[in-house]
């Protein structure tokens, strides 16, 4: 069976598009159009100048929205982000200024600099597609997608990000550095770009209504019980009754957040693979990005030199497909 074909063009196009512009980084725009198919956030780390910034901006260019970006500091408040009350002296009256927040697409580069209260702030925004400010609730614009960034390499004046805010990100994509051929053929795109004066533009432009479309094509994609049973033992390797063997070196175990979020990442990858219906390898490609932020290793784990992606690695090793 093949997807929707009217909803599965636009899809493509945009993968396309976004593809052509990003040399190296197929694993990275294949997880943020994944992540606007299925309403998720995405954070994004690796070292500077891998063009992180670059790809969210050129999915901004391709979908319909506004587009905002946030340059978190150590100084940065909840209400440089979420908006203030102002008072108007001339009408005597006060007034909600919205913050960047209240955007389609909200890049958050270096997400990690920024206070725990900003952190805060966020949680709810990207959990209840809300913000609350002076007491009253105000919804944010819809679609809404957050992408943050952070520098792997630099620790010092940084706020690590505790699970909880960590859960609510749909990805944790890690981007590193390019091969020879890789690094060449940035330099000939770059160079392209700098001769004619403007980056390669985006043909593709996806509407509101094309992406609502999109989303429910997604929706429709077939979950067989098989791939579903696959699913959840991979995430019950993480806990106790687990059969991979890694549940004792598990701190904190995955939650349902995860399964839910690894089915729905796997429909919307086979969705972009043209397909009707879920395989394994569409879970066990995603599965690192989905669920190793999701569970932390315990201390004698890590001072064994063990992480969180390898341990989801294991699980992979040993839980198969039925």
């Amino acid at each position: 069976m093949r997807a929707e074909t009217g909803a599965h063009g636009p899809a493509q196009a945009l993968l396309g598009a976004m593809t052509a512009g990003l040399v190296g980084h197929e694993a990275l725009v294949e997880r943020l159009v994944i992540a606007l198919l299925v309403g998720g956030h995405v954070l994004v780390e690796g070292p500077p100048g891998v063009a992180k910034t670059r790809a969210v901006k050129r999915l901004a260019d391709g979908v319909e929205g506004a587009f905002s970006r946030i340059q978190a500091t150590p100084d940065l408040m909840p209400g440089d982000i979420v908006g203030i009350q102002v008072f108007r002296p001339e009408r005597g009256v006060t007034e909600f200024v919205p913050g960047p927040v209240f955007h389609n697409l909200v890049l958050v580069d270096e997400v990690n600099r920024a206070p725990p209260k900003v952190q805060s702030a966020l949680l709810e925004a990207m959990a209840e597609h809300q913000v609350t400010v002076g007491g009253a609730t105000r919804a944010l614009p819809d679609p809404f997608m957050v992408v943050a960034t952070q520098n792997s390499i630099e620790h010092e004046g940084t706020f690590p990000l505790p699970e909880a805010q960590l859960d609510r990100f749909l990805f944790h994509v890690l981007v590193g550095l390019p091969d020879a051929a890789t690094e060449l053929a940035i330099l000939d795109l770059v160079e392209g770009e700098a001769g004619t004066g403007v980056p390669l533009a985006m043909e593709e432009h996806v509407s509101h209504a094309a992406l609502a479309n999109m989303r429910r094509a997604v929706a429709t994609v077939h979950l067989s019980a098989a791939v579903k049973d696959y699913i959840v033992r991979l995430v019950m390797a993480t806990r106790a009754d687990g059969e991979a063997g890694i549940a004792g070196r598990v701190g904190h175990a995955v939650s349902p957040r995860g399964t839910l979020a690894l089915a729905a990442t796997a429909r919307a990858r086979a969705f972009l693979a043209g397909r009707a219906f879920v395989v394994p390898e569409d879970v066990a490609a995603l599965a690192p990005d989905v669920l190793a932020h999701r569970l932390a290793p315990t201390w004698r784990a890590t001072a064994d030199g063990e992480t969180a992606r390898g341990l989801i690695a294991a699980a992979l090793a040993a839980v198969r497909p039925l």
